[in-house]
């Protein structure tokens, strides 16, 4: 007896349709700048910058004060005081 193997074919679903190509734009070459500190300053940061904006503020600042641009400094510095 020989055995015989049914083939099923099923139907393909039809290809999704892809998005839009998003046009990339090119992203500075950073690397990472880390410091220690105490949970109470972690959390002034915090508080200070908003939900989910501490990095980006702490970095802001310090590149502001690096560059010792009292503008910027005085900027960001009136934010934070309009959000408290």
């Amino acid at each position: 007896m020989s055995k015989t193997t049914k083939k099923t074919t099923r139907a393909r679903k039809p290809a999704a349709e892809k998005p839009a190509a998003k046009t990339k734009t090119p992203r500075e070459d950073l690397c990472v700048f880390a410091f220690r500190l105490t949970e109470a300053e972690r959390d002034a940061i915090h508080k200070a910058a908003g939900p989910a904006k501490a990095s980006k503020f702490a970095r802001n600042l310090l590149v502001a004060a690096a560059n010792k641009d009292d503008a910027a400094v005085r900027a960001i510095m009136k934010e934070i005081a309009a959000v408290a």
